[in-house]
């Protein structure tokens, strides 16, 4: 079985252990366990595959996303932004998508669209999670996945990267090809 189906089906067995309900109290925590079993799965992916950068990679891209979004947090909560549907403190941006998608970024930027789709499709189910229990405003998650969409970007390689880049010397001109398998 190919790499992006094993993580398909254990997406599928994991979301099948929880049964549906309309019940809030069922439904924050199917979305507490998803957010973690994200990046959870991804550095078990990392750790599976043997990919000891791409474990170094997923603990800075973890670490910068949650600084971020901490950081946003505070900021934001002494403001009209700040201030959840429910009434709590620290709204924008979410963490749980945030932390749910410091993940699925790890996981396409990386390992390629076999694994990101998934992963977005299940941190898309976190959003819809949150919003739906009356914890956040959409733009609290939607912000919360283009940063880590971004933070991902900038954090994380793909494993096997081509890189191509202009080398000039004292005499001569040339271009370095580097590809890492």
């Amino acid at each position: 079985m190919s790499p992006s189906r094993s993580f398909l089906v254990m997406l599928v067995l994991w979301f099948s252990l929880f049964r549906v309900s309309t019940a809030s109290a069922d439904s924050a925590l199917i979305g507490h366990t998803v957010m973690a079993a994200i990046p959870v799965s991804a550095i078990a992916i990392a750790f599976f595959k043997h990919d000891t950068e791409g474990e170094k990679q997923w603990l800075r891209n973890l670490a910068a996303n949650q600084a971020l979004t901490s950081v946003a947090r505070l900021g934001f909560n002494e403001t009209d932004w700040g201030r959840r549907p429910n009434g709590h403190p620290y709204g924008f941006p979410s963490g749980h998508v945030a932390f749910a998608g410091s993940g699925a970024a790890f996981l396409s930027e990386r390992y390629g669209w076999q694994y990101g789709v998934p992963a977005w499709l299940a941190t898309a189910y976190v959003a819809y999670n949150r919003v739906d229990n009356n914890d956040h405003r959409w733009r609290d998650v939607i912000a919360s996945g283009l940063l880590s969409f971004g933070v991902g970007k900038l954090f994380v390689t793909p494993e096997n990267a081509t890189h191509i880049a202009p080398v000039i010397g004292p005499d001569w001109l040339g271009m370095r090809w580097q590809r890492s398998w």
